[in-house]
């Protein structure tokens, strides 16, 4: 049988591959109802922003409640991980290009 463990041991960088297939999957579910709800506060949201801003969101929650995974503790780590740090703020940038305001 499979274990979350198992499923968790396959990795790239450090990082587990299914964490991150399970977050994208999981935004790109998510994606059309959370940009109905920003779209009541004037924001059009797509899809691609949304799958750009799920290592932030995912990085942020974990900060938020003290939950600190390898990539949480790569990025809070001042002295290296710089790849990670500049690959991240890129999908925000990315993000937050895709993102236009409705009148």
């Amino acid at each position: 049988m499979f274990t979350l463990e198992f499923l968790r041991s396959y990795k790239i960088f450090g990082f587990a591959i299914f964490d991150l297939t399970v977050s994208l999957l999981g935004i790109s579910f998510l994606s059309p109802l959370l940009s109905k709800l920003f779209l009541l506060i004037r924001l059009d949201i797509p899809r691609s922003s949304w799958l750009y801003f799920t290592l932030p969101i995912g990085i942020l929650a974990h900060m938020l409640t003290r939950n600190y995974t390898p990539m949480t503790q790569a990025i809070l780590d001042p002295s290296g991980h710089y790849f990670l740090k500049v690959f991240l703020l890129i999908l925000i940038i990315l993000g937050i290009s895709g993102i236009r305001i409705r009148s």
